[in-house]
This record gives C-alpha cells, sequence and structure tokens, in this order.
C-alpha cells in the first residue's frame, strides 16, 4: 500500500475583503476539503472556474496561510509551522499555469534552473551543470546544451513548460502541484506534455495533486479524481469508477460537457449546467449546487450533504445517496 505523503484534513481558506470601514466579506474559495496524496498516484482536481481548485494547491504548500482545518506532511503536522520552511519547499513544488509568467524573461534557462539549486547551497559549478543538463534530458529537450543560454522568449508555449517541470524536478521534490500545467499550450503539444510528465511522476514515485478543468484528461492522467465546486468536493473515488459511474449531477454535468468529436453530434443540442456558480461571499443554503441541480427536492435547499461512501472508495456528497 503506497504511503500518504500530503493529507488536507477539513482544509479552509477564506480571503479577507474590505468593504468601506467597518465591514469585512469573507469569501469561502476551500470551506472543508478533505483529501490524501499519495507516493506514486495523481489526484485530479477537478470543477468549474472559481471553485477553489488553486488556492486549495497553493494551500497544501503553504503559499497561502488556511483558516482552519489542517495540512499534514509525512505524518508532521505543518498547518502553522512557522521559521525556516526550507526542508518543507524542496520536497514540496509546484507547476504553474503559465509558463510565460512563470520564467523570468530576464534570466537565461541556465540561470533559471541553477537558482533552486544555489539557494539550497550547492556551489560547485560542474555539478550545478550536470543536475541542470540531466534534468533537461528528463524533459526531452535536446540537445541540452543548446538551450542552456537561451531566454524564456526564444522558446515556445511547450519548451517553456517543460523548463517550468525541470525547475520543479531539480529539487527531488516527493510532492507536487500541477495547476492547470497544459491550459496555456496548443493542442498539439498538450498530449505530449501529459505523457512525459505522467511517465516521470511514475519514475519518481511522486504524489501529485494534478488541477484542471479538463476532465476529459483525467481519464488517461490520474489514479483518484476530486470533483469541487464552490470551495467544496462534491465527489471523490478512483478516476476510472467516477467516470464510469458518475453519481453526483454535477459530476454528470461536467462529463456531458465534454466534445465528442463524432460528426452525428454537429446537429445535437449539448446539456449544459443552467445559471452560474455562486457567490463564495454568500453561498446558498444547504446544497451549493441545489440552484442549478435538476434533481434538487426537499431537504437540497435546507440541509448541506456531507460525503458519503456510496461504493467501495467512491464518495458523494448529494441528498440522492442517504
Amino acid at each position: 500500500m503506497s504511503r500518504v505523503i500530503m493529507e488536507l484534513d477539513n482544509l479552509k481558506t477564506y480571503y479577507y475583503l474590505r468593504k468601506g470601514l467597518f465591514k469585512t466579506l469573507v469569501v469561502r474559495a476551500v470551506d472543508g476539503v478533505s483529501l490524501q496524496f499519495k507516493a506514486g498516484e495523481i489526484t485530479a482536481v477537478v470543477g468549474e472556474s472559481g471553485c477553489g481548485k488553486s488556492t486549495l494547491g497553493r494551500t497544501s504548500l503553504k503559499l497561502i496561510e488556511p483558516a482552519g482545518g489542517r495540512i499534514i506532511f509525512e505524518g508532521q503536522d505543518i498547518t502553522h509551522l512557522k521559521g525556516d520552511l526550507k526542508w518543507f519547499r524542496k520536497k514540496a513544488q509546484i507547476i504553474f499555469q503559465d509558463p510565460f509568467q512563470a520564467l523570468n524573461p530576464y534570466h537565461s534557462i541556465y540561470k533559471i534552473l541553477s537558482e533552486p539549486l544555489e539557494i539550497f547551497g550547492e556551489k560547485n559549478r560542474d555539478v550545478i551543470e550536470e543536475k541542470i543538463i540531466n534534468a533537461l534530458k528528463e524533459v526531452r529537450m535536446h540537445p541540452p546544451e543548446e538551450f542552456l543560454h537561451k531566454y524564456p522568449h526564444m522558446l515556445s508555449g511547450g519548451q517553456r513548460q517543460r523548463i517550468c517541470i525541470a525547475r520543479a524536478l531539480l529539487l527531488d521534490p516527493i510532492y507536487l502541484v500541477a495547476d492547470e500545467p497544459v491550459s496555456m499550450i496548443d493542442a498539439s503539444s498538450r498530449a505530449e506534455i501529459l505523457t512525459l510528465f505522467r511517465n516521470i511522476q511514475k519514475s519518481r514515485d511522486l504524489a501529485v495533486m494534478y488541477i484542471t478543468h479538463d476532465i476529459a484528461t483525467t481519464k488517461y492522467f490520474s489514479d483518484w479524481i476530486a470533483v469541487m465546486y464552490a470551495g467544496k468536493v462534491v465527489e471523490y473515488g478512483p478516476t476510472i469508477k467516477v467516470l464510469k459511474n458518475p453519481s453526483h449531477p454535477y459530476t454528470r454535468a461536467l462529463i456531458e460537457a465534454v466534445p465528442d468529436p463524432d460528426p452525428n453530434n454537429r446537429f445535437k443540442m449539448r446539456p449544459v449546467v443552467p445559471g452560474e456558480p455562486p457567490n463564495p461571499i454568500n453561498p446558498p443554503p444547504g446544497c451549493r449546487f441545489h440552484p442549478r441541480c435538476p434533481r434538487r427536492f426537499e431537504p437540497c435547499d435546507k440541509e448541506e450533504p456531507t460525503l458519503k461512501e456510496v461504493e467501495n472508495d467512491h464518495y458523494v456528497a448529494c441528498h440522492l445517496f442517504k
């Protein structure tokens, strides 16, 4: 059985907005999420924009201070740990969504990749260059020597994202947050980047949080899937099981909205979820999805559902399952 690297226990992350002199609004970006991330496994976090996916990932890395709950890394509670976190930064890394913003345009690729090694005390130039070249080979930047003195503007979007992946891997992390790593890359390169990343993840036995709005890619890229809506996980389980038998109406709607490359579908209207996601400042009472749910009934607007196991390892937060 794989060991648990990262555990999030009832994690809450709130943003506070000032309105006038005396009023403060609370934005409940993440509101009670519990997940585990195990070595050698990828857990996909899926949902619409604004559901709290990226905030969840950044909070797990302690880039954002949580408002409640616990962050447990390798059995140690680091939720409110203060002081030097370099040991944690080395073991937990992130690949940002936008490779165009994530790389300093004034630094060469060598400078970008050498910086994390230097921060963690490596001073031998030969060792630094060897590690950089090995990292570039691992992300299939061939020949690696030709890229050392190039600048980000000289690379394509796919090449920039490979540099971001190489930078994240240089310190040999055991936990990685991949925040929509292919959303800014053209479609022809996405499958290649995801396949490359999957191979690296397996060879290094990494625990990965894969954040995406594209539920179609999770089938080929993840072991577990957590569907988020308005700051909460509404369905969780093994990816294949959830995709084959989606139980929550929101999960079903996400799957139905995936384009199907069938010419016969050009004359068919695809069902979409009506309305808009709720305001995280003032979420609706009861189930947060009930204003848009086609199957809502009496308790949905009054009582908030909790995650229940509907079959082995498959959990759903919905009043349809009691």
